[in-house]
């Protein structure tokens, strides 16, 4: 299980909303869609574009370069031309803030 940094109010991230935000030197996407919140990395991993000025859907945050879509429970690449996923983050809400887990889903902490 991860450490968790505590990133911004739940209230700053309204449904429907996305927000980039830093943590641990990482830029880290979050999302509030679908009665979820997810965290993803920021950055797309075929064209290194910045994700948070992407297109949102319900499951996915889409690349504003060339399209690609990513699901955003998994970080698994939806369409090329990505192909390979991106970083996905615990995240949880605790006392009214949202809360990121400093290490990717599935990376052992050191």
């Amino acid at each position: 299980m991860s450490n968790f940094v505590r990133v911004l109010q739940a209230a700053e991230l309204p449904a429907g909303s996305k927000k980039a935000v830093e943590v641990a030197g990482k830029w880290i996407l979050l999302c509030n869609t679908d009665n979820r919140l997810f965290a993803v990395s920021n950055i797309c991993s075929h064209a290194e574009e910045k994700l948070d000025c992407g297109r949102m859907g319900r499951t996915w945050i889409a690349c504003p370069l060339h399209g690609a879509r990513f699901e955003l429970a998994t970080g698994r690449a939806m369409n090329p031309p990505a192909t390979k996923p991106i970083a996905t983050y615990e995240v949880r809400t605790v006392d009214g803030w949202i809360e990121v887990g400093i290490l990717p889903v599935g990376q052992a902490s050191a």
